[in-house]
């Protein structure tokens, strides 16, 4: 394939479409998330993701699994944990089987504030979704996100 390859280009448009679709949603969930709660989009998501999470043989994440789920590096992560943290949103503590183990645990403060902007989140997807399927070329996207079946606990898992 060359550069000029129709594929190729075929390729890159969609690409730019789903970042574009991306970016619309993530941007109006943003703004909808700071104004009404004081949370980024991955600071609700990292509440979101721990707060799936159970105590028992396999309930905690590896630090790796949330930094996947959140779609950060595992430094930014732990920055991020640390910051929510600081809030009183997130607890930490030592593995009782290995001490080289921490959990994340979010406290009832972060399950509070994750219940309040849980449908601040749902209603500007929503919104998000709604104004981008008016643009053609994006349309067949949202289409394609509505149709998606995933559980939670599947994504950030592959």
């Amino acid at each position: 394939m060359t550069a000029t390859d129709p594929a190729l280009t075929a390729l890159s448009q969609g690409w730019c479409a789903l970042s574009l679709l991306h970016g619309k949603i993530e941007a109006r969930i943003e703004r909808a998330l700071q104004s009404g709660h004081g949370l980024s989009v991955r600071e609700y998501s990292l509440l979101d993701v721990l707060s799936r999470q159970h105590h028992g043989p396999g309930g905690h994440l590896q630090m790796k699994q949330v930094a996947d789920a959140v779609v950060l590096s595992q430094s930014a992560t732990t920055r991020l944990v640390t910051r929510l943290e600081d809030r009183g949103l997130l607890t930490r503590y030592l593995c009782d089987t290995d001490r080289r183990g921490i959990y994340t645990d979010v406290t009832e403060a972060g399950l509070t504030l994750l219940a309040e902007a849980r449908p601040t989140n749902d209603t500007a997807l929503r919104a998000a979704l709604d104004e981008t399927a008016r643009n053609p070329e994006l349309a067949p996207l949202v289409r394609t996100v509505e149709a998606l079946k995933v559980p939670a606990q599947a994504v950030g898992s592959a």
